[in-house]
């Protein structure tokens, strides 16, 4: 093989790996074995384990930023929705790697690590925004995304510990948290009121937030 592909089948075998066991508990011997290749081999790639896994981490982000982008037609809560799908189909497939991530570890401290980390986070900002159509966001829109950006990870993370919620009632139920946190921003805000009349605007009655108000309004009486 060629230095790229090489280094980009390591990778791949070390994403394999990661899926499976935190990267802390993945061996360079292992990478190594399942790739068909010596141990020295692969620090001829790679200085070390960190900088293999950095590597891997560098593809997943890129994976999981990929998964935040979705076409700006529909209604908002459907978009939310398939997000929310291709989101949770990242995190079951790379449970134990986006676990030992998100919780932090000797193999994910590195300032590299927290760069890719945030760049994530960042994507996934910068796509809601878009799709919100708000070019520049008020303090108070900021803080509901960025909160959201956070309950999302938190939620998968408590999913990932015995899946024992239905992950498709998970993601419906963080399409209805971004709404409820818009709600509350805008009983407390004019111009957040403006922003969530514009994105109930063209919802559909049968759609995740219609459902949202349907249920809410059954708890009232």
């Amino acid at each position: 093989m060629g230095v790229e592909e090489r280094r980009q089948q390591l990778i791949g075998v070390a994403l394999e790996l990661f899926s499976r066991r935190s990267p802390d508990e993945v061996s360079i011997d292992e990478i190594a074995s399942a790739a068909g290749i010596s141990r020295p081999l692969v620090y001829h790639y790679f200085p070390g384990k960190l900088s293999l896994y950095e590597a891997a981490l560098k593809r997943a982000s890129d994976d999981l930023a990929a998964r935040f982008v979705e076409p700006p037609t529909g209604p908002l809560g459907a978009r939310l929705l398939r997000v929310m799908r291709r989101f949770f189909d990242f995190v079951d497939e790379h449970g134990p790697g986006f676990s030992a991530l998100m919780r932090g570890g000797p193999a994910v401290g590195s300032t590299t690590t927290n760069a890719l980390i945030d760049s994530v986070r960042q994507a996934a900002y910068e796509q809601i925004l878009s799709h919100l159509e708000v070019a520049d966001p008020p303090v108070r829109l900021e803080l509901v995304v960025r909160s959201w950006i956070s309950l999302a990870e938190s939620t998968a993370l408590i999913w990932l510990d015995g899946r024992r919620i239905p992950r498709e009632e998970l993601e419906a139920q963080l399409v209805h948290d971004f709404a409820a946190l818009a709600a509350v921003s805008a009983a407390h805000d004019e111009e957040m009121s403006e922003i969530l009349r514009a994105m109930l605007r063209y919802e559909d009655p049968e759609g995740p937030f219609g459902q949202l108000v349907t249920r809410l309004l059954a708890l009232a009486t």
